[in-house]
């Protein structure tokens, strides 16, 4: 199992993950009408001619859940019982088509679960940067972590 188990997390423990993603039109496209959000900020590129961006910006939702994506392999895969909550979720600068976002994780807190004894609760501080390493989105996420099975 690559994901790792509520024991082998420390607080201040960062990652800095491999797995990097350029986003498409597609993409952008796809989410946002996937997701019924028909705003022409992500849609109408003629529209978009007239915003400060020139062009159309990427769905943050699409970002946020990139984010949380990228970061899977090397911390949650096949160990996490589900997503708690995410808190103090930040877009500082928007993702544009063609942008290629790469993510880092540190663990802030731990705790155990006290409803169940199988699982703790980890708590993520995660960044996106973009190509030009400038911070794109940022979130607090809390995660139901297994714990390793008894051997």
């Amino acid at each position: 199992m690559p994901g790792l188990y509520f024991e082998e997390f420390d607080v201040g423990q960062h990652f800095r993950h491999a797995v990097h993603r350029t986003v498409t039109e597609t993409d952008n496209v796809l989410f946002s009408t996937l997701t019924m959000n028909p705003a022409a900020l992500h849609l109408d590129a003629e529209y978009c001619k007239t915003t400060p961006f020139g062009q159309p910006i990427v769905n943050s939702v699409f970002t946020l859940g990139l984010l949380v994506g990228l970061s899977i392999y090397d911390t949650t895969f096949g160990t996490t019982l589900g997503n708690l909550g995410w808190e103090e979720v930040k877009f500082p600068r928007p993702v544009l088509v063609g942008d290629t976002l790469r993510a880092e994780t540190t663990v802030v807190a731990k705790r155990e679960s006290q409803s169940r004894n199988d699982s703790g609760i980890v708590t993520f501080d995660q960044r996106a940067y973009n190509q030009r390493n400038e911070e794109v989105a940022s979130c607090k996420r809390a995660a139901l972590m297994m714990k390793r099975p008894a051997a």
